[in-house]
């Protein structure tokens, strides 16, 4: 089920002198909608390229390759909070500023360049999941709903009052990636339904609804070593954490193929529950072990509770394949256990 947003649609919206800013894939939807309307972009404001640091190239830099399609004055200071940079957009005079995917949090002297303050699309339903990795960190939880925000802003964090709001069941064969991209276009109408909420506002009355502190959860950025798969949690977890991880930095696990060298490193790619509440005990070993491998013909791995079927994966330095065929190049043996341990047999639960 969809909220639907709520704004003024009696009258035509003026047409708002607009700052953009972003950096990354998730704000281009709204950015394009907002240009589709007839706004006058003063600048688009984006981040500095990051530095190139192999030989594919520098990464994708969607606003900037925007801005340029668009053919829009683009800008990329290392603040936007430096008075240099607050004097050149304050000379500007605009309207709005919109901001998305940005990766800076403006100051007070920021926000105040324009007349209306600013605005932030958000990939969660405020207050849940303020931070950089919303959409990420929804899916991590088992969140069964998500959505889309716009907020007025406000110095503090993703702390404004809601101007609108859309929500979105979470789909559960869905990954980070794929949800990102599919909350990008959900947000169009919701930061369309703001820009007119704020053209009709007389910018000194109360606006929007105010976040609940009681409701407020974090979701900081994540870091590559949150990839590790913990075989401890149920089947269902583990389904979260490799969806939630895709595509980056990704789930992991490693598996020792030899006793005397160092385990080899696993991306899990796609994974299917095969059980979700079975301690699954064992007939050949006496315990079976979060992590250990109890199917070797389908890849079956074992977790705390229920075990999930490795139906992708990509060993370090090869190429992507299927559970099956890199269980047939590396013939593990049932009781396995994934996770980076060497085998013993102790592992096997015999003596």
């Amino acid at each position: 089920m969809m909220d639907s947003v709520t704004a003024p649609t009696a009258a035509p919206t003026p047409r708002l002198k607009l700052i953009l800013m972003g950096t990354g894939p998730f704000a281009v939807p709204a950015f394009e909608a907002l240009v589709e309307a007839g706004h006058e972009v003063l600048l688009v404001v984006t981040r500095p390229a990051a530095a190139v640091k192999s030989r594919r190239g520098p990464p994708p830099a969607p606003v900037r390759e925007f801005a340029a399609a668009r053919g829009l004055p683009l800008e990329s200071p290392p603040s936007v909070n430096t008075p240099e940079t607050i004097a050149r957009l304050q000379a500007l005079d605009p309207d709005l500023l919109v901001v998305c995917d940005f990766g800076q949090i403006l100051s007070d002297a920021a926000l105040s360049v324009a007349r209306l303050g600013g605005i932030n699309l958000h990939g969660s339903l405020l207050p849940a999941f303020r931070g950089a990795a919303p959409v990420q960190r929804a899916l991590l939880a088992g969140e069964p709903v998500t959505g889309v925000s716009i907020i007025h802003m406000t110095p503090k964090l993703d702390g404004g009052p809601i101007l609108a709001a859309m929500e979105t069941p979470i789909r559960l064969d869905e990954t980070a990636g794929e949800l990102e991209h599919r909350l990008a276009r959900l947000g169009v109408e919701p930061t369309l339904a703001s820009v007119r909420t704020l053209a009709a506002w007389d910018g000194h009355s109360p606006i929007g609804s105010p976040q609940d502190p009681a409701r407020v959860s974090r979701a900081p950025r994540l870091h590559k070593e949150e990839g590790k798969i913990d075989w401890r949690r149920t089947a269902e977890q583990v389904d979260w954490h490799v969806r939630g991880m895709s595509p980056w930095p990704g789930a992991f696990t490693e598996v020792a193929i030899e006793f005397d060298k160092p385990p080899l490193r696993i991306a899990v790619r796609q994974i299917t529950i095969i059980e979700r509440e079975s301690l699954f005990p064992s007939h050949e070993y006496p315990t079976t072990l979060p992590g250990m491998l109890i199917d070797a013909a389908q890849f079956t791995v074992a977790t705390g509770r229920g075990a999930i079927r490795i139906d992708r994966l990509q060993a370090a330095g090869r190429g992507e394949v299927t559970g099956a065929e890199f269980l047939r190049g590396y013939r593990l043996q049932v009781g396995t256990r994934l996770g980076g341990e060497p085998e013993t047999k102790s592992n096997h639960g015999t003596t």
